[in-house]
């Protein structure tokens, strides 16, 4: 699957093209200094989780969708507070590992990784779902793919584009 990211002056826009030829579209607002879902490609990549965000937007759903599926499913709700619906976990778990990535970043990109570790586990737990073991070497993976990604999407300027292709195995 082939993803573009392009910026714009309010609002990016995400165009994919999946294997089978099939294409969407959609449009999500800036929160931070890099697109959160370019975050979710490096995390979801480094860690081979087939069946997170952009697993799932690969085997066919909209990304506007799986945001809807999350949501049914007690993702960032008042249903939360009895645990995520199992069809839901792994979404669970990459965004809160994605969250302490985006934090390592805004605080510089040099946190330690059993830090990293330890915000994962808590995030699991407040969201009731099993923590995501994360090595060392995916560690330093996700956090060189962010600095060159911050050292780049932040000075392009509207209508230039970030190009990534979706290559997981499990």
């Amino acid at each position: 699957m082939r993803t573009t990211i392009t910026k714009g002056e309010r609002e990016d826009r995400i165009e994919v093209v999946r294997a089978d030829g099939s294409s969407v579209q959609t449009t999500f607002p800036h929160k931070g200094p890099i697109p959160h879902d370019a975050v979710h490609f490096y995390v979801e990549s480094a860690l081979q989780l087939g069946d997170a965000f952009w697993g799932t937007v690969a085997a066919g759903r909209h990304p506007e969708e799986v945001a809807e599926i999350a949501k049914a499913g007690g993702h960032a709700s008042a249903k939360r507070a009895t645990g995520a619906d199992a069809s839901i976990v792994r979404l669970v778990q990459a965004e809160r590992v994605v969250e302490c990535f985006e934090a390592d970043l805004w605080s510089g990109g040099t946190t330690s990784p059993q830090t990293i570790r330890d915000a994962i586990a808590a995030g699991c737990a407040e969201s009731l779902v099993p923590t995501m073991e994360v090595s060392d070497e995916a560690i330093a993976a996700i956090q060189s793919s962010l600095k060159n990604l911050v050292t780049c999407w932040p000075a392009s300027k509207p209508g230039e584009s970030l190009v990534f292709d979706w290559v997981v195995t499990a």
